[in-house]
């Protein structure tokens, strides 16, 4: 065996290789013959373990070495694991390549899913077979009048092997008289054929038979040789023999020519008259079978028309010998050559292959230029007919005038001998398409011109390149004060595009506090579904509104991605105070109050001073008489609650009077204060000590209970905080605990924030 490696080409992205491997081996081996190793003569680097094969994209798990193409799967093979190249049976040449002088079988095997090894391998011929004619005798007759130098072509042998071993030349013996000479002509294909030339002039009365020896030798060491018996009888002819207007024609003619077709019509005049001039045309008796399957020939007229299918691909140049014969007696046949050029005709559309096509989902974070798919693209037409141009539909081809606006993100590039790759052409964006149709086209350049086209599926794998995204900047709650605590305030949503654990959301609250507080302890998000949930019961008047910050993050490796967004919870005021009498002073919810006689009208007897804690229309007060005014002796501003006199005489009708004056607020549903005034009429002055509620004791009188509520509510206020505050650091470790049983017991229906 011999083997020449050629070139290595750069192919399939940095890995990949292409290299050619010529081997030779001679015919007649038997079966289990190695011819080489592929590894080894084309220096490849070792594949991957067997137990490790298959875990890799595209990898093949039935060994190293996979056979693509094989022109003879039933002579050759490559173990898919050594990657030995070894004979299957016996070959034997002449068989197999008939009369080509080259016999080559070919390969394409892909190794380690690096490199592809084009193998050429060459059946060395070997000196096994002898030439042989058809048959043991050859009878000719030939006129006594032939003319010296006329040439007679006779039957060829026949030798299946080739080159140096196949039929070198042939030798005339049996000649004593010097009448005949041989000459060895070539055909355009090389093969030799025999021609017997008159030397001298025949007699046939001084002999009328002649006995030739005829022997036909290969080139092989030792040659081998067959012999046939020429048996001549020299007889009477006519004069004039046929004679073509030329000895040899060419003709064009387009391959897949119809049936019938005119090769060409063929004329040879004889001189003689009757029967001596009346010609015959006929091939040659020397002519191949295959010619006489493509054309046949009208003997009368020597037209030769087109019988077979002509296939440029097949077979683009044929010739064929024709004779022309009278019917006179001991004819001498005349001989003409036509020599069938057949035109190449675009009738074979390209052929497309994938070599390898990636296994698996591309990953979305594939940089362009990731190689997806080796691609082989042939065309059995030659020239033009032959040229291609091969692009991805939608996208990047090679060859001009096949491109286009790319709408899908591969191209094709050229490499060597007919191979294309198929790259990506850009980022991939899962979210925007999961899967691609890759279609190759191919499309020759003849006129018209022929396409074909090949399709394989490339589904894209998604990778954490999305971050969580809130359908909002800004959330906001609203919750009344007094809420229970575990109450559904509202949710947050964020959206994640990518797939799987790439996807998948997950909600928390970030650190941070409302005054010196945690905010972990005034809410709570639910991690799943971005539910939150009070924690407290708030207080309008001690927090109207605060805000804190939801993060939302994903669960994708090797690095999850978060995002952000602001949830403001506004508390709503509810009316839970009522208004409290702070003056007059009440005891049992009692006043008494002093009036002098003949105080007059409008006479300001005091005001009812009222503190509500809510705000708004729940803390606007109303001051209004229910009861114990049936005279209408008195009035009530409903808005300062000032009491004042409505009769100039009011005790000449009772001294003393009992008001029931009632507060109330416009909160909803309304709360309110009453206290019962007991009013007196008092001869003269008041008596010492007793508060005047007119002039300018008036605003004394107003203002100093007004100051003493407001400071011991402050403090009442001040101490509450801080028995929270103690109890909220003493509690702070249980705020988890606390947070999972306020989910457990509150299920809700998810939706939008209260009001």
């Amino acid at each position: 065996m011999y083997l020449s490696i050629c070139c290595c080409f750069l192919l399939w992205a940095p890995a990949l290789t292409l290299k050619n491997l010529n081997y030779s081996v001679p015919e007649e081996q038997g079966a289990g013959t190695v011819i080489g190793n592929i590894g080894k003569d084309a220096r490849l680097q070792p594949g991957l373990p067997p137990a490790e094969r298959g875990s890799g994209s595209g990898r093949s798990k039935s060994g190293s070495y996979r056979v693509l193409e094989n022109s003879a799967p039933h002579l050759l093979d490559v173990d898919a694991d050594s990657g030995l190249l070894y004979t299957k049976q016996r070959i034997d040449r002449e068989s197999l390549c008939r009369h080509n002088a080259k016999c080559q079988l070919s390969l394409e095997v892909f190794a380690n899913d690096k490199e592809i090894c084009m193998i050429k391998v060459e059946i060395q011929d070997i000196n096994d077979n002898a030439p042989s004619f058809p048959s043991d005798q050859i009878e000719m007759d030939i006129s006594e009048n032939a003319a010296p130098g006329t040439r007679f072509p006779l039957t060829s042998a026949h030798d299946p092997d080739a080159g140096e071993n196949g039929l070198r030349t042939y030798l005339l013996t049996r000649d004593d008289h010097g009448l005949f000479a041989l000459d060895v002509k070539s055909r355009g294909d090389g093969t030799k054929f025999p021609e017997l030339v008159i030397q001298k002039a025949l007699d046939r009365e001084l002999q009328n038979h002649h006995t030739l020896v005829l022997t036909a030798l290969d080139g092989g060491e030792p040659p081998r040789s067959a012999t046939v018996q020429i048996n001549v009888k020299v007889i009477d002819s006519n004069d004039n023999s046929p004679v073509f207007e030329a000895p040899s024609y060419l003709v064009e003619l387009p391959e897949n020519a119809p049936l019938g077709t005119v090769v060409i019509d063929l004329n040879a005049t004889d001189a003689d008259e009757g029967p001596n001039g009346e010609v015959l045309y006929s091939f040659s008796s020397y002519v191949p079978d295959r010619v006489r399957e493509l054309f046949s020939i009208d003997p009368k007229t020597g037209l030769i028309r087109v019988k077979g299918n002509l296939d440029y691909e097949e077979n683009g140049m044929l010739e064929i010998d024709v004779q022309a014969r009278d019917l006179g007696p001991n004819p001498i046949p005349a001989h003409c050559k036509v020599t069938v050029k057949l035109i190449d005709r675009n009738d074979n559309a390209p052929s497309i292959g994938f070599v390898s096509v990636r296994q698996g989902a591309l990953s979305e974070a594939a940089p362009p230029g990731t190689v997806i798919a080796l691609v082989r693209v042939t065309d059995r037409d030659s020239g033009k007919n032959g040229q291609l141009q091969c692009r991805v539909l939608g996208g990047g081809g090679t060859g001009g005038g096949l491109g286009g606006p790319g709408s899908v993100p591969f191209k094709l590039e050229e490499n060597y001998d007919n191979f294309y790759t198929v790259v990506t052409d850009r980022p991939l964006d899962r979210e925007t398409q999961d899967e691609y149709n890759v279609t190759i086209v191919a499309r020759d350049g003849g006129s018209p011109p022929l396409n074909s086209t090949k399709s394989f599926a490339v589904k894209i794998l998604d990778e954490n390149d999305n971050p969580p995204r809130f359908t909002k900047g800004l959330y906001v709650l609203q919750v009344h004060e007094n809420n229970i605590p575990g109450e559904y305030l509202g949710s947050v949503l964020a959206q994640d595009p990518d797939l799987g654990q790439n996807g998948t959301v997950s909600y928390s609250i970030l650190p941070s506090h409302i005054g010196d507080v945690s905010i972990y302890t005034y809410v709570s998000v639910n991690p799943t579904n971005g539910a939150i949930y009070a924690l407290r019961s708030f207080n309008y008047e001690q927090t109207k509104a605060f805000e804190f910050k939801v993060l939302a993050k994903d669960s994708g490796a090797p690095a999850h991605l978060e995002s952000n967004a602001t949830v403001r919870v506004t508390v709503l005021d509810v009316n839970d105070n009522a208004p409290v009498i702070v003056l007059p002073t009440l005891q049992n919810d009692t006043a008494e109050l002093q009036v002098p006689r003949n105080a007059g009208l409008g006479y300001l007897v005091s005001t009812v001073r009222a503190l509500d804690s809510d705000f708004g229309e729940s803390g606007r007060l109303t001051y209004e008489i229910v009861d114990g005014n049936d005279d209408h002796l008195f009035e009530i501003d409903p808005s300062s609650g000032e009491i004042r006199t409505l009769h100039p005489f009011w005790e000449d009708v009772t001294p003393v009077v009992e008001l029931v004056v009632k507060v109330t607020d416009h909160g909803k549903p309304t709360l309110s204060a009453v206290a019962k005034l007991i009013i007196r009429s008092v001869s003269g002055s008041l008596p010492e000590g007793v508060p005047r509620v007119n002039g300018e004791q008036h605003h004394w009188d107003m203002s100093l209970p007004l100051i003493v509520t407001l400071s011991t509510i402050s403090i009442i206020l001040l101490a509450a905080m801080i028995t929270i505050a103690v109890k909220c650091k003493r509690e702070n470790k249980e705020i988890r605990t606390y947070n999972c049983r306020i989910a457990e017991y509150s299920h809700p229906q998810l939706g939008g924030g209260k009001g």
